[in-house]
């Protein structure tokens, strides 16, 4: 699934595409808003909310849409021909650019008001204008007993954070994933760390949390089951963590991560 940082780079290209343009073709292709057109209207902007997106428009509404583990938006020139199949779940376009909401997991369209009852429940955006550690700290600590691990994938604590950025920023704190969080002493600076990472990659591709972006060295431990730690050497471990059918997929050095 997408994380924090690539959803906030999929906003703004849907800024730089649609903002300030008035739609020509408004294709909603799911079935509770097939009937609904928002040509003529103009675009006001489109917002990341963790790993939401809200696209703004003209005369109170706003589309919101989430990828999911396979959704993308793909921006092309308008009039550029659509992907083949049922892959197509929305067409925004305007007399230059079209938007295609592909393989999308969410696909809705509300009144701008009504935003805070989809996105209200977040924790603090890692990304957002409201990022707050304090809060994302004060949440986290409102269930002790509960696994780190668990805790920082839970958006009601702070928004954008995915299985890549967990296993990185629990990895560079030295932090055993199933550790409770009643157990760990310094939570602001695993929060602000993990704000860190994704702030740094917020506007490329792809995920560096070394320093390294050469191919097979941008990451610590996320991709790299079975081979050696690059600070110790100890293979990399692979489990899933989360109640069934919700587990996601967790690992670790277990030496740099001492249970």
């Amino acid at each position: 699934m997408p994380e924090g940082d690539a959803v906030h780079r999929t906003a703004a290209r849907l800024r730089r595409a649609l903002d300030g343009r008035v739609l020509t073709r408004s294709d909603f292709r799911v079935p509770r808003h097939a009937t609904a057109d928002l040509t003529g209207r103009t675009v006001l902007t489109t917002v990341s909310r963790g790993k939401h997106l809200l696209t703004r428009v003209e005369g109170g509404l706003t589309v919101h849409t989430h990828l999911r583990m396979d959704g993308s938006w793909q921006i092309a020139p308008a009039g550029r021909r659509l992907p083949p199949g049922d892959q197509v779940r929305l067409v925004l376009a305007n007399e230059q650019w079209q938007a295609v909401g592909v393989r999308l997991g969410v696909v809705d369209l509300v009144g701008t008001g009504e935003e805070e009852r989809l996105v209200g429940h977040l924790g603090p955006d890692l990304l957002g204008e409201d990022w707050d550690a304090d809060e994302a700290v004060r949440r986290l600590r409102e269930a002790p007993g509960r696994t780190i691990g668990e805790a920082l994938l839970d958006q009601r604590n702070l928004a954008g954070i995915g299985t890549i950025y967990r296993a990185e920023t629990l990895f560079l704190r030295g932090v055993w994933p199933w550790r409770r969080v009643g157990e760990i002493e310094d939570l602001h600076a695993l929060v602000s760390l993990a704000h860190r990472l994704l702030d740094a990659n917020k506007e490329h591709a792809g995920t560096v949390t070394t320093g390294d972006r050469r191919p097979a060295h941008q990451t610590w431990v996320y991709g790299r089951v079975g081979r050696p730690c690059r600070r110790c050497g100890t293979r990399i471990s692979r489990g899933e963590m989360g109640a069934r059918p919700q587990e996601r997929l967790i690992l670790w050095c277990g030496g740099c991560q001492p249970r």
